[in-house]
């Protein structure tokens, strides 16, 4: 997602009177500003797409949180329907049978044999799929496949 689109999609949100959008998309704005304003660059589409899955990851983490304690339900929901929003904006994951022929493709590339070369399989792959894929799936499947 490119930063000006998301700058759109607050503004859409708000005529739209989506509270939930618009202050988790906000929440993720701030930060990208604080980057901006930080280490003085300009924030480019994978910094956006970190971003969001960085405010994801604390979102998650909340919401299990906020599960756990049981004592507020609408903040519950609200952290649900907020983790729905940001996943909707992410890629989507490489997965089943799609990442499986990646690895092999990757395997071919890099001709690695051993578990000893996992990292090198590993950083190829990523770099096929932008990160995109589970990255627990693919160490496990892995590690099958390499002696």
């Amino acid at each position: 997602m490119l930063y000006s689109s998301l700058q759109e999609e607050i503004k859409n949100a708000m005529k739209a009177h989506d509270n939930p959008r618009r202050d988790i998309l906000r929440q993720v704005l701030t930060e990208l500003k604080n980057i901006e304003v930080n280490e003085r660059r300009e924030i480019t589409e994978p910094d956006v797409d970190a971003m969001i899955k960085r405010v994801l990851k604390q979102t998650n983490e909340t919401l299990e949180g906020s599960i756990k304690a049981a004592n507020n339900q609408e903040r519950t929901v609200l952290l649900t329907q907020q983790v729905e929003i940001l996943e909707g904006y992410l890629p989507k994951q490489v997965a089943g049978e799609e990442l499986f022929a990646l690895i092999d493709e990757v395997l071919t590339e890099t001709g690695a044999t051993s578990k000893k070369e996992m990292g090198r399989v590993m950083g190829a792959l990523t770099k096929k799929t932008g990160g995109n894929f589970d990255k627990a799936t693919a160490a496990s499947e892995l590690q099958k496949r390499l002696n």
